[in-house]
């Protein structure tokens, strides 16, 4: 399969907000103009979302600006006990004034509401979260501030169309930042330690199609002492140029075709608690997923529904960079996810 490299900064949008080129980029490198969407402004969804695992536990955080819905989200997730907490906040049509940043390299953003708040501050590559939300778990409030430093040189850049005039989705995935910091959740304070904690940073920015369902995965840590991860995924848009599939060993990043989600069935029904597993195309990425914990949730209002399994668990396989060197890893956590939208 084809895959096109983007290796020059260039207008992500022409005239008629139309993708410039769709493909894939290892940097930051389209440039994205909020001015120049043309698919309609109540369809432009922007977000920030970050994934800070720990040792047996983690925290993802969310701003989130969908044109007619604001979505703040806080998640903790304790995978040793197999327990976690959401909570999200909507805010009503807020139509870009969140003021999320137009690029990932720069910039900071907040929000705050009735008993929450989350910041997002970037500082030269420093990233630093600070998140609050009071009642949070059996009536104490959660409070974290975690520090992402390290920022790998290369990461997952695409630029995906859909087959609709004006849409379109922009993505970065970051993955295998140092995380330090702590989080105080039901009276407990949980600690990240910079030696065996990452973060992730998803941004996204795009004008979506109603209806779509994507697959995710995503894992960050060590093999072998040396820094790896991998982003995996699927599902929407056309992404004859590109793939969102990628590894990342020791700062630089390593393209895949295509990777296929085996989520098993029971009784004509996805089973997402049994193992799973994940195939690639090139025979470039083989693994075994063993579930710990299924972050699942349902929101359905009038015609906006989502339904989501975020899935975390343990990876055990192999990756194949793309000099031949082979990866091995076990019992690496992560997560892999399916999600349905109508919005």
């Amino acid at each position: 399969m084809r895959q096109i490299e983007i290796t020059e900064a260039i207008p992500l949008l022409d005239a008629r907000g139309n993708l410039t080129q769709a493909g894939y980029a290892k940097r930051l490198l389209p440039v994205y103009q909020r001015a120049r969407v043309r698919g309609g402004l109540t369809r432009l969804k922007e977000w920030d979302y970050y994934l800070i695992m720990g040792s047996g536990f983690a925290l993802a955080l969310t701003i989130a600006d969908n044109s007619y819905m604001g979505l703040d989200s806080i998640s903790f997730l304790n995978l040793d006990e197999g327990w976690e907490v959401t909570k999200s906040p909507i805010r009503a049509f807020p139509m870009g004034s969140t003021g999320l940043p137009a690029t990932s390299e720069t910039g900071s953003v907040g929000i705050s509401g009735k008993g929450y708040s989350i910041l997002f501050r970037n500082d030269h590559g420093k990233r630093t979260l600070t998140a609050h939300m009071d009642r949070f778990k059996n009536g104490l409030p959660l409070d974290a501030h975690v520090t992402l430093s390290g920022p790998p040189e290369e990461s997952m850049v695409i630029c995906t169309p859909f087959p609709k005039a004006g849409h379109f989705y922009y993505n970065q995935k970051i993955n295998c930042m140092r995380a330090s910091g702590t989080a105080a959740v039901d009276g407990r304070t949980y600690i990240f330690d910079p030696s065996n904690s990452f973060g992730t940073l998803d941004w996204g920015r795009g004008v979506w199609t109603y209806h779509n369902t994507w697959y995710w995965g995503s894992a960050s840590g060590l093999a072998e002492g040396v820094p790896f991860g991998f982003n995996i995924g699927c599902g929407f848009g056309d992404t004859s140029a590109a793939t969102e599939n990628m590894l990342f060993y020791g700062g630089r990043a390593h393209k895949l075709e295509e990777v296929a989600f085996h989520i098993p069935e029971d009784r004509g029904k996805r089973n997402y608690l049994s193992p799973w597993s994940f195939t690639s195309n090139d025979g470039r990425f083989r693994m075994s997923f063993v579930p710990v914990l299924d972050r699942a949730s349902c929101t359905s209002v009038g015609v906006i529904k989502s339904d989501q399994h975020q899935v975390f668990g343990r990876f055990t396989g192999e990756a194949v960079l793309d000099s031949g060197q082979v990866v091995s890893i076990r019992d690496f956590m992560g997560f892999a996810e399916r999600v349905e939208n109508r919005w």
